[in-house]
């Protein structure tokens, strides 16, 4: 899977159906030639032949005509007549900062690289380590590159290494660089944008000459931007064309571009954002990178989902986790919000139990002085006035009725009105005698500082040790502003964003080690911190705190685009819908949430007998398709961003079942002949859908299609398909 020709000097890595081919020219640089289709070794030769650079012998050339500024490369160069932006800048103490990094040496190991204290893939067949030097310090750089045989994501990050006495500081420090030479024509940047209640809207714009950047700078990936792009070529669909994905497995502030340059090559690159960033490097000393993971697809943006999908799962998500069965869980936060007592609670209990649910979800408002969002975060200790009994008495009346019990927490953040900030103003994020910047009424605990995450880990310890406690939902309901800490001195400030990072990752490590039995649910005031990250630690996310049942639609297509159904945690709620106002059929609201981990977030004591007959019947048929929920291939159908239906289809992975979901928006005059075909069937096989009383080949079901039955606004299908 990765090879070097010691003649050529060329190293080319292949994975399931790509290869990625570079070479060490002559004068020492690493340079990018190939990533695209799978190609054999024998054809590394001739990539080095009629595409490596120089055209001169002379490695000199490279110091006279800046012969850098149009080679494509593995690291991009500063100050040394590369003008494109570049992927590492290392400051010394004189203040200069041009490099230039050579190859010196390279190893192939066998698996994958452990990041220490911050997420990685979980597992490899091989990784190429490529050590580079700095023509102008004592800095070393290498360059890591993890190839498995069975997928289509390359995995990439880099450490930074101070071989000298001298301390120097990073001022920018991205995971990977890579170029697309062949980019005559039309390309386009493909990113998943919003704000909160509508995150990962695919946005797609064309590249041109300059440079597109996608960022936050929030201390956390963020509603508005997800830490994704890729790369769509002129004629990429949705199950043809070429496209490039680049999606990085880090929550914090990041940030990604593509530079198109003079001469139509376009170099990607992307790790932490390196606005303010800055990070002192002693001499000895060593500087990681998050890891990045690369995807090529030459199966439109419907193959490189589905690449995804199947490597967040297999590579990421914890092995325990990731394929058991996800309880169906009520929540009572739009149920009650604040105002709840045991007999409330109980009440919801008790038609849980008859209606077949798995756990029930306390949310915010059982732990302090907490009967509002002003006052009570950060202390984590039950509210026995609230709760008589405490939360043994809830968790009792679970167990009475053969339920699970979940509690959420927001372990990162302090209300000035609690216990904590009290006893520790100096905790919470900011510059004293600068009269803070609030969100939520809630300021952001320092996670830089040892002290502050320990505590918090002893304290939410406590509650999860001295309970009977299966699910916990992990909130975070706003961004990061002040970005100082009295922690650092003034010349270490640009370290705040990863250290905090570093310590939400900390945290999360040892609760998760911990307490292996509790489920853990990350959110970040819905769907703010979905990356591949925080499901290092949590196999499944809040999608969003958006459950209108067309809105959803919305949601969950962006954010299939690079994360898997499995991860998405999708919940029925009340009408008229919380967030929009729109009130939508109870069948179409659980049809969406069936495409996810789903759930429910509403009062089942209001619901009538239609509803909670019908809740029990999306309840079975949730336990029928789960596994296709949980391991099958998404295909996605109609688009609802585009059109007036949305549609998508799970496919296991033999081909033998699959199951549809389907909506329309509107019930148009004129609109009632649309023919749906079907995707990701085996041609040679034979269906039946149960719905349709419908028999036919996966020839004919992908080649013909079906129509669509006939349905007034935000009215929803869905089909079960079996192999005969």
């Amino acid at each position: 899977m990765i090879a070097f020709d010691n003649g050529t000097k060329s190293l080319l890595l292949s994975g399931k159906n790509y290869s990625y081919c570079m070479y060490i020219n002559c004068a020492g640089l690493l340079q990018h030639l190939y990533w695209g289709k799978k190609i054999g070794a024998a054809d590394a030769a001739f990539l080095v032949t009629a595409h490596g650079l120089p055209a001169s012998p002379n490695p000199d050339d490279y110091n006279k005509d800046m012969a850098t500024d149009g080679m494509p490369s593995e690291c991009g160069s500063f100050g040394r007549g590369d003008f494109r932006p570049a992927t590492v800048i290392v400051r010394r103490e004189d203040g200069a900062a041009m490099s230039r990094f050579r190859y010196v040496s390279h190893k192939i190991v066998k698996g994958a690289l452990h990041l220490q204290g911050m997420p990685c893939a979980r597992k490899a067949d091989e990784t190429l380590i490529l050590t580079l030097k700095d023509d102008f310090s004592d800095i070393e750089l290498d360059l890591n590159y993890s190839v498995s045989e069975d997928s289509d994501v390359l995995v990439r990050s880099a450490v930074m290494r101070n071989a000298g006495k001298d301390a120097a500081e990073i001022a920018k420090a991205f995971s990977f660089c890579t170029e697309l030479p062949d980019t005559r024509g039309t390309w386009s940047a493909l990113r998943l944008a919003g704000s909160w209640a509508r995150e990962r809207t695919p946005v797609v714009t064309p590249l041109a000459e300059g440079t597109l950047r996608i960022e936050s700078a929030r201390g956390y990936s963020s509603h508005q931007m997800n830490p994704f792009l890729a790369v769509l070529s002129e004629d990429c669909g949705e199950e043809s064309g070429e496209c490039y994905g680049f999606n990085l497995l880090y929550s914090g502030s990041f940030a990604i571009t593509a530079d198109v340059s003079h001469n139509k090559s376009i170099r990607v690159q992307g790790g932490i954002n390196d606005f303010l960033f800055g990070w002192q490097l002693q001499g000895g000393e060593t500087f990681a990178t998050p890891q990045a993971a690369l995807c090529y697809s030459a199966e439109g943006l419907g193959g490189m989902s589905r690449a995804y999908h199947d490597f967040f799962r297999e590579y990421i998500i914890d092995p325990k986790r990731v394929y058991a069965r996800r309880p169906v869980v009520i929540n009572n936060w739009e149920a009650t919000y604040f105002d709840f007592d045991n007999e409330k609670l109980c009440s919801i209990i008790d038609e849980a139990a008859k209606l077949g649910m798995d756990t029930f979800v306390l949310d915010d408002g059982w732990f302090g002085k907490r009967d509002g969002d002003t006052s009570g975060l950060g202390d984590w200790f039950v509210n026995e006035e609230k709760l008589k009994g405490g939360l043994k008495a809830v968790i009792g009346h679970c167990k009475e009725k053969g339920l699970k019990f979940g509690l959420w927490f927001e372990p990162e953040m302090v209300s000035e009105d609690s216990e904590l900030y009290r006893a520790h103003p100096d905790w919470a994020i900011g510059k004293a005698g600068v009269e803070p910047c609030r969100g939520r009424n809630q300021l952001v605990l320092d996670f830089t500082r040892k002290e502050v995450v320990d505590y918090i880990f002893e304290t939410v310890s406590k509650i999860l040790r001295e309970n009977e406690i299966s699910y916990v939902k992990w909130d975070k309901n706003r961004d990061i502003t002040e970005n100082y800490t009295a922690n650092l001195p003034a010349d270490r400030q640009g370290e705040f964003w990863h250290r905090y990072t570093l310590g939400f990752y900390g945290l999360a490590e040892r609760l998760t080690k911990a307490f292996p039995n509790v489920f853990f649910e990350g959110c970040a005031g819905g769907g703010g911190r979905f990356d591949g990250g925080a499901l290092y630690y949590f196999p499944q996310i809040w999608t969003s705190d958006d459950t209108d049942g067309l809105e959803r639609t919305k949601i969950q297509w962006g954010t299939s685009v690079c994360y898997p159904v499995s991860a998405m945690s999708c919940h029925v709620s009340a009408c008229p819908n919380h967030q929009t106002g729109r009130t939508t059929p109870f069948a179409t609201r659980g049809a969406i949430a069936s495409l996810g981990a789903t759930g429910y977030e509403l009062d089942l004591t209001k619901l009538s007998e239609e509803e909670k007959a019908q809740v029990r019947e999306q309840i079975e048929n949730y336990k029928l398709i789960d596994e296709l929920v949980l391991r099958g291939d998404l295909y996605r159908l109609a688009d609802p961003f585009d059109g007036n239906y949305f549609c998508e289809m799970l496919v296991s992975k033999d081909k033998s079942k699959a199951y549809l979901v389907g909506e329309r928006f509107r019930g148009d005059p004129c609109d009632h002949d649309r023919v749906m075909k079907l995707f990701g069937l085996n041609e040679s096989k034979t269906y039946t859908i149960r719905e349709l009383n419908v028999t036919a080949s996966g020839a004919a079901l992908m080649g013909a299609g079906l129509f669509c039955p006939r349905l007034p606004d935000c009215g929803s299908w869905v089909w079960h398909i079996e192999e005969v």
